[in-house]
């Protein structure tokens, strides 16, 4: 019998420091779709009793740390942390989409500077505050991105593209810091 050896999706790559950013992967516990059944204020009101927090609106995010629930696109967020509680199901879809995802977080005083050499959206704190989250592109991968501190992004991308995603951030981390 084979022995199968769990790996991360980023396994071997990270933890790596450039200039002064730092890109590390997060273990986000279990990562789960929600999509409601119609509206989402029953989906909501659930969340809210067994988790602490509410269904976000587009492009928000709700909690923080090891449970947030973070926009993913019309009538979808995904609970990030902790399991999902059983009677989440009864309001709408709720799937474990763990294995399918690599879990990234940026920081440092430049990160935004990195991420603008790779993203076409507008993440400047000035107008990308803590708790807002896009889906959009990093490059030609899918991501989300969601700001979750002052100089901390978390970006998350399918599993099959990390070794892509963390090379693309290395070489974009070596230019700002190339700058000087």
């Amino acid at each position: 019998m084979v022995d199968l050896i769990a790996k991360t999706a980023c396994e071997g790559l990270l933890p790596l420091t450039v200039g002064g950013n730092t890109l590390e992967e997060v273990e986000p516990g279990h990562i789960t779709s929600l999509s409601p059944f119609g509206e989402a204020t029953a989906m909501s009101n659930v969340l809210e009793t067994a988790h602490g927090m509410r269904v976000p609106k587009p492009n928000r995010s709700t909690g923080k740390g090891g449970a947030r629930c973070v926009w993913f696109g019309q009538g979808e967020a995904v609970l990030i942390g902790p399991a999902p509680d059983a009677s989440l199901g009864k309001h709408g879809a709720v799937v474990d989409i763990s294995d399918g995802w690599a879990c990234v977080e940026l920081s440092g005083a430049a990160a935004v500077d990195v991420l603008a050499r790779l993203v076409p959206v507008d993440l400047r704190g000035s107008v990308f505050k803590r708790g807002h989250t896009v889906r959009t592109q990093v490059l030609h991968m899918t991501a989300s991105i969601t700001r979750v501190g002052a100089d901390r992004f978390q970006i998350m991308v399918f599993r099959s593209m990390a070794v892509t995603l963390v090379h693309d951030l290395q070489e974009a981390m070596a230019a700002v810091a190339s700058r000087g």
